[in-house]
Parts: structure tokens; sequence; C-alpha cells
């Protein structure tokens, strides 16, 4: 048989070499990436918010603080797929312009308590307390520690007003008047009350636009 030339970008020639494999391998894995990714800075449905999705009010905005602060974000996901299953259990699938104004996205992955999604408004206020408190005592088969000191630490001296003027950096459109006003909501409050107010929020506004999207079959 004669020999045959093998070129430098030949299947051979990176087998044989580890470390041009591994080089190639990575831009393979790039482009794939950014072609996938890149795309969707330009599409509405990502960048635009969806209708009826407003900028978290100023408690809702520590109450997700309080959430990633105490682990919540550890076990619960925020992301419904879209699976039939996932739909009928927790509602119509999340779309991506319903986390227009988070900063960070609050997905997750693990799901060692439920989706929450669309928790909001699902339960009343005081059973959100009692649960966080004690939630052994409305779910009996529930592993989750409680929180019963949330509903004794204040928010009122909160930094709330610091926080709104780097999420507006970041693109919030919060205004000046919302920002001086904020510390006013927090009055009062506890912890306790500002992640139940983030709780009873996640998922209302944009379930109209998500059920329609369901019936439709769009992304």
């Amino acid at each position: 048989m004669s020999d045959q030339k093998t070129g430098f970008f030949s299947h051979k020639t990176m087998e044989k070499n580890v470390g041009w494999l591994i080089v190639f391998s990575v831009l393979v894995i790039s482009f794939a990436g950014l072609a996938q990714i890149v795309p969707l800075f330009f599409q509405h449905s990502t960048t635009n918010a969806t209708p009826g999705v407003l900028p978290y009010e100023p408690l809702n905005l520590v109450g997700r603080d309080i959430y990633i602060r105490e682990g919540c974000v550890s076990c619960h996901s925020q992301q419904i797929r879209m699976l039939s299953s996932e739909v009928q259990r927790y509602g119509p699938y999340s779309l991506a312009g319903e986390s227009r104004y988070d900063y960070p996205f609050l997905w997750g992955s693990k799901r060692t308590g439920p989706d929450l999604a669309r928790v909001g408004q699902r339960y009343s206020d005081d059973w959100h307390r009692v649960h966080l408190r004690d939630p052994r005592s409305v779910v009996k088969e529930s592993n989750m520690p409680g929180y019963p000191w949330l509903q004794h630490n204040s928010v009122a001296n909160d930094n709330v007003q610091d926080r709104m003027r780097v999420l507006r950096k970041l693109g919030v459109p919060y205004t000046d008047e919302q920002i001086a006003k904020a510390p006013e909501q927090l009055q009062g409050k506890t912890e306790e009350d500002a992640l139940v107010a983030y709780l009873q929020g996640l998922g209302v506004a944009g379930r109209a636009a998500a059920a329609k999207a369901v019936a439709e079959g769009a992304l």
C-alpha cells in the first residue's frame, strides 16, 4: 500500500495529539454554545418583560433577598418546564420574559421541595406564615426547616434604596420617586412579612400570558 499523507487537521492527528484534541474540543463546544446563546439577546421574548410583569415592589425585593439568604433557592426551583406533567402540577410553564427583572435568576434545578414559580396566591398569607414557622404543622411529610425568627426581625432599616439604584443601573426601570418612597413600604414590616410578600407575587403577573402561550403551543 502506498503511504498516505496525514493532514494537520485530520482525525488521526487529533487522536494522537491530546493537547490539540482538547483545544479543538473546547473551540467546537464554545462555538456551539454561542450559536445557541447569542440569538437570545436579540429575541423580544427573552429581552422584553412578559405583559403584566413589573419590577419588584420594595417589600417584595427585600423578601427576595431573604429568600436567597436563608437558602430557599437551594431546595426550590422557579422554572416550570415544558412538560405536560409539570404544567398539570404547577401551572403554565415559565416564560423567559417573566424573569426580565430578576438579578440574579433563581430558576434553579434542584427540587428538594416543590417548584415555586407559580406559588403566588395559591395559599393565604396566614398559611405561609404558619408554614414558615413550623412546616410540618401544615405539611406532615415536609423536611423543610422552620424559620420562626423571621417574624421578629424588622426590615424598617433595610438599605432597599441602594439595591434599587444598583438594579436601575442593570436596566430595571425604577423611577426616582419609587426609590424615594421605598422606605415607607418597609415601616412596621418584618422579614416574615417581606418573604411572604415575595412568595405571594411569584408567577402571578405573567400567569395569564403564560397560560395563553401554553394554549397556543408557543415558546
